[in-house]
C-alpha cells in the first residue's frame, strides 16, 4: 500500500478520475494530437467582458476581493433579470440566487446538502460522467434512469416511477444532453416535473447547453422555465459554455429561498465565495449587448454538420444520433473492439486521435464513444482524416 492509498478516504480511492480528463492527460504526453475529447470551446471570451474586467481591475480596488458568499449583489439582481427574461419566472436575488464557481462546484455543493449517506440520485443513462463521480463522493448512489437510443435516446417516462424509492432524493438532468446532443421536449420535461413532484423528489437541471440548439429553436423549452424560487426545482446555469468562460469558473443557482439557505452552508464552508473578478465579468455578460450567443451557436451549427458528414463517411466505423443541441455526438462503434476502452486508446496510441469512451457516461454508453465539436473545424477535418487511414 502506497502512502497515498493509506490516507485516502476508501470513497475516494475506489473512484478514478473523470475518463474526460483521463484521456486529455494521455494525449498531453503525445504529440500532434487531434482531440474531440475535452468539451472546451475554442472561443475568446468576448471582448467586451474582457474589457469591463479591465476598467474593474484598474478602477475599483476591491476587485481582488471576497464578496458575500453568495455572490455580488449586482450579479444577483442581473441573474433576477435575466432569469425573469428568459424563464418568465420573478425571482429573488436575496431569497433564490446562489452565485458558484461554475456548474460542477453548484452541483456537488447540492448534492453534498442534500445527500445522507445511502441515499438515491436519479440520472439518465448515459448522462455527464462527473455527475456519476459528485454523487458517490457525496456518500450517495447513482440510479441509472436507461435512454432509449433506438428512439434518438428520448427519455423512458413509463420507467420513471419505478426507480423512485423512499432513498430517492433528486433526479439530476441535462437538456441539451452530455453526451447525447438530445434536447428533451416540453412535455416530456413537464411530465418529469410532475412525477417528481408527487413524490417529493428535487428536480436538478444542471444547464450549460441551452445557447446551444440546432434543429428548431423556436420549439425549444428552456429548462430555466420549470424554475420559479419555489416548489422542488433546482435550476443551475454556467457561464462556462455560452459565453467562453470555461477557465473564469462562475455559475450560479435559482433555488426555493430554504434550499439556498442550507446550500449556502456547505459553498461558505467550500469556495467562500465564487471570484470576485470573475463576478464582475459575469454582471457584463448578462448586461448589454449580446450577439456573441448567436455568432457562437451559429458557428457550433456548422461544426455540427461537418463532424456529422465525416461520420457519414465512416459506417463501417461509428452509427451515429445526430446531435439536436450542446456540441457532443456519441456514436456507436461499429468497428471490431473489445470494449470502448481500449478501442479509445488505441484510436489515441495508433492513430493520434482522441475521444472518450462511452462506458464513463453510464452502462448503456459501453460501446460508444463520445465526440465533442466544440474545436475548430481544421481540428474535426485532421481527426476524421486520420480516423480514415486507420480504417482504410
Amino acid at each position: 500500500m502506497t502512502t497515498v492509498d493509506t490516507f485516502a478516504a476508501r470513497h475516494v480511492a475506489e473512484l478514478s478520475i473523470s475518463a474526460i480528463k483521463e484521456m486529455a492527460m494521455r494525449a498531453a504526453k503525445l504529440p500532434d494530437v487531434a482531440s474531440l475529447a475535452w468539451g472546451l470551446p475554442s472561443f475568446r471570451t468576448p471582448e467586451r467582458i474582457r474589457a469591463t474586467v479591465a476598467d474593474a481591475l484598474s478602477g475599483d480596488p476591491d476587485v481582488g476581493k471576497y464578496s458575500l458568499p453568495d455572490g455580488l449583489p449586482a450579479l444577483r439582481e442581473a441573474v433576477a433579470r435575466y432569469h425573469q427574461q428568459v424563464a418568465g419566472a420573478e425571482v429573488s436575488a436575496n431569497e433564490n440566487v446562489l452565485v458558484t464557481a461554475g456548474n460542477m462546484e453548484g452541483v456537488k455543493c447540492l448534492l453534498s446538502t442534500i445527500l445522507n449517506p445511502g441515499d438515491e440520485v436519479i440520472v439518465t443513462d448515459p448522462g455527464f460522467a462527473s455527475h456519476f463521480q459528485q454523487i458517490r463522493l457525496c456518500g450517495g448512489r447513482p440510479v441509472c434512469w436507461a435512454l432509449d437510443e433506438g428512439n434518438d435516446w428520448a427519455l423512458d417516462l413509463d420507467g420513471l416511477t419505478g426507480l423512485i424509492t423512499e432513498r430517492t432524493r433528486a433526479l439530476l438532468l441535462v437538456t441539451p444532453s452530455n453526451p447525447t446532443g438530445r434536447i428533451f421536449s416540453r412535455d416530456e420535461l413537464l411530465r418529469v416535473a410532475e412525477i417528481l413532484r408527487s413524490r417529493n423528489v428535487l428536480l436538478i437541471l444542471d444547464d450549460p447547453y441551452s445557447h446551444f440548439v440546432y434543429d428548431d429553436r423556436d420549439r425549444f423549452f428552456s429548462p430555466a422555465r420549470l424554475a420559479d424560487g419555489t416548489g422542488n426545482v433546482a435550476y443551475l446555469f454556467t457561464f462556462s459554455k455560452c459565453h467562453a468562460m470555461s477557465g473564469w469558473r462562475l455559475g450560479y443557482a435559482i433555488l426555493p429561498g430554504d434550499l439556498k439557505r442550507q446550500m449556502l452552508k456547505v459553498h461558505d464552508a467550500m469556495m467562500i465565495c465564487a471570484p470576485r473578478i470573475s463576478q464582475v465579468a459575469g454582471c457584463a455578460a448578462l448586461s448589454g449587448p449580446q450577439d456573441h450567443l448567436s455568432e457562437f451557436e451559429a458557428e457550433l451549427d456548422r461544426r455540427c454538420q461537418l463532424i456529422c458528414e465525416r461520420l457519414d463517411r465512416v459506417p463501417h466505423v461509428f452509427s451515429y444520433v445526430r446531435p439536436q443541441g450542446a456540441y457532443y455526438v456519441f456514436p456507436k462503434i461499429v468497428a471490431p473492439h473489445a470494449h470502448a476502452t481500449q478501442f479509445s486508446i488505441g484510436l489515441l496510441e495508433k492513430a493520434g486521435v482522441c475521444v472518450t469512451p462511452g462506458g464513463a457516461f453510464g452502462p448503456s454508453g459501453e460501446g460508444h464513444v463520445r465526440m465533442a465539436f466544440c474545436g475548430p473545424e481544421d481540428d474535426i477535418n485532421k481527426a476524421f482524416d486520420r480516423i480514415e487511414r486507420h480504417f482504410r
